[in-house]
């Protein structure tokens, strides 16, 4: 059934898709994902926001030389969604967050103050795994190394290994849950350009596991890109891959 599938995908990318560029003309030039709309169209993906695969159990995803985003995942637990710190989330983006000078002082909580897997950030956030595999984003008051933090950090969170954000191993709407819901079904495919920007090949990976997802987050290959600001209701909670993690899972490329 699975390789029936697969032929049926490349029969569709070499009628819509292989050796063409991608023309953008129709959609906003300084959009990022310009070229993965005009994928999309050609290989009959509808634009959604389900969790499910793209196509026929498939996941899909666009040649680029930087990073992939696996999938804009929430955590289960913010610390300003618990009414007992006493903080809304424009509190918590002055509190943990940065201002940003080209942006009128906007506060958002990204780039910097964002932990990751390598240790203790200057901001005194760091990411914890406990044995089951929840992931929570930590605050230590004496691991804070801003000047100011006093006057910033309200006495109630000047506290050791306060929880940011967690995101849950188990139950419903869980990180495992949208991981494997995602990718544990077939697996995915990616469609590769040439030098001159067209595409010529079309490479198949295989299905992975939260398991999977960890051991790539635990080195360096997954991580976490955050940009909430203010004025934006949405966390753009991104959780992205460097090609390596693509490229170790590659099980069959066409033309071979």
């Amino acid at each position: 059934m699975e390789d029936e599938i697969r032929e049926k995908i490349i029969k569709i990318y070499l009628d819509n898709v292989h050796g063409k560029k991608p023309d953008t003309s129709q959609y906003v030039q300084r959009h990022d994902g310009k070229e993965g709309y005009w994928l999309e169209k050609q290989m009959g993906v509808q634009p959604n926001a389900s969790n499910a695969p793209d196509l026929l159990g498939f996941e899909m995803k666009n040649h680029t030389n930087t990073v992939l985003t696996l999938g804009s995942w929430d955590p289960n637990y913010w610390v300003f969604r618990n009414k007992d710190n006493g903080i809304n989330r424009d509190d918590f983006l002055k509190i943990f967050g940065q201002s940003n000078p080209k942006k009128n002082g906007r506060y958002s909580w990204s780039g910097k103050p964002v932990p990751k897997i390598d240790g203790v950030n200057s901001f005194g956030m760091e990411i914890k795994i406990d044995k089951e595999k929840n992931i929570s984003f930590v605050y230590s008051y004496s691991k804070d190394q801003r000047i100011e933090k006093e006057s910033i950090v309200p006495n109630n969170l000047q506290v050791e290994n306060l929880e940011i954000a967690r995101w849950n191993v188990d139950g419903k709407k869980s990180l495992k849950e949208k991981v494997e819901q995602k990718f544990n079904q077939y697996g995915w495919f990616k469609c590769l350009q040439n030098k001159v920007g067209e595409y010529n090949s079309i490479v198949f990976g295989q299905p992975f596991t939260f398991d999977t997802f960890i051991r790539y987050f635990l080195n360096g290959d997954v991580y976490f890109d955050c940009g909430m600001y203010q004025g934006n209701a949405r966390n753009y909670c991104q959780w992205r891959t460097k090609n390596t993690f693509w490229d170790s899972l590659i099980t069959y490329r066409f033309p071979e």
